[in-house]
């Protein structure tokens, strides 16, 4: 299986509330959550189905058994006619093009995870499981991987960026350490990241250490956070009223984030550090569906693992 959905019952509950709606699936990867928007729309209901990835691209293309119609620099591909598939990432929102430009959505879902075929695919580089080439490139157009990164990247840049976008504790010994072994040759592929890491840290551990610099040179890599902060404002500012934006994250980095815009959004107000202290309430635009979110059941954690850390939040547009 190229990937499975996660939440995808909980996602289409709280997304899908009008059959003749106009949706947006801003990460398409292996089309379970687009196939699962079709099946609740009817004949006037219409999805625009986005990614960067051409391997997602190629998976549903392959599944449809369609040729690809090129139109410009998005295809409309499959069977279904209510569904537009669109080469695109969500942190551009604001460049799709026409007629996608100035239309407002009933529902639009961001995933924001990797999919099983990233993961599971060596020379994406994505996993520190596999020996691959250090890419970590979701649009592989995009010029510069994380090798690429390595060879540019000074101490303290590399140091921020493992600190700020892994939350990685050990920042300050891994940056020096990364980069020296990358200038003597003998940091090239994610098998030497790994045993790099687990060499000079042990392995004890080592598991979540990894993950978390994974994390951080992939983001840096696709530029995920300043992506994120775009798509979601734009997003947000895509929906007609009453429409609903969900979200799906993996990580508490991406989940504040997330989180943080959707409380501003529904009108609360940052904590401050005394509750003595007045508070400034922002203008509410939105409601929020659940206030902690909805996360997997046992059934699905149990079934797959990696859905484990997702987090399910939704917010409702009171005016357009």
């Amino acid at each position: 299986m190229y990937h499975e959905p996660v939440l995808a019952r909980e996602v289409m509950e709280r997304l899908v509330t009008s059959p003749g709606g106009l949706y947006l699936d801003c990460t398409m990867g292996g089309g379970g959550h687009s196939r699962a928007i079709l099946d609740r729309l009817d004949e006037s209901g219409r999805l625009l189905a986005l990614d960067w990835d051409e391997d997602a691209h190629a998976h549903v293309r392959a599944q449809a058994g369609a040729e690809s119609n090129q139109m410009g620099e998005h295809q409309v591909l499959g069977r279904d006619s209510r569904v537009t598939l669109l080469r695109h990432s969500f942190g551009e929102l604001d460049r799709l093009p026409a007629p996608w430009q100035d239309l407002r959505f009933t529902g639009i879902l961001m995933d924001l995870g990797l999919s099983s075929h990233q993961i599971d695919t060596p020379a994406r580089g994505f996993s520190y499981r596999f020996d691959g080439p250090l890419d970590m490139r979701m649009d592989r157009r995009r010029p510069r991987d994380a090798g690429h990164l390595l060879d540019v990247v000074d101490e303290a840049a590399l140091g921020r960026l493992l600190r700020d976008l892994g939350e990685v504790r050990e920042w300050r010994r891994l940056a020096p350490l990364m980069l020296a072994a990358r200038r003597q040759g003998g940091l090239a592929s994610t098998g030497q990241l790994r045993d790099l890491v687990e060499g000079k840290l042990g392995r004890r551990g080592s598991y979540d250490l990894l993950s978390r610099i994974f994390q951080a040179l992939r983001m840096a890599v696709n530029d995920e956070h300043e992506a994120l902060e775009q798509g979601l404002d734009e997003a947000f500012r895509r929906l007609a009223a009453g429409g609903r934006l969900a979200v799906i994250t993996y990580h508490s980095l991406e989940d504040r984030l997330v989180k943080t815009r959707f409380r501003r959004w529904s009108g609360e107000a940052e904590r401050p550090g005394s509750r003595h202290l007045p508070v400034a309430l922002p203008p509410r635009l939105g409601r929020l569906l659940e206030r902690r979110g909805v996360v997997p059941g046992p059934d699905e954690a149990a079934r797959n693992p990696r859905s484990r850390s997702a987090r399910l939040r939704v917010i409702e547009r009171m005016e357009a």
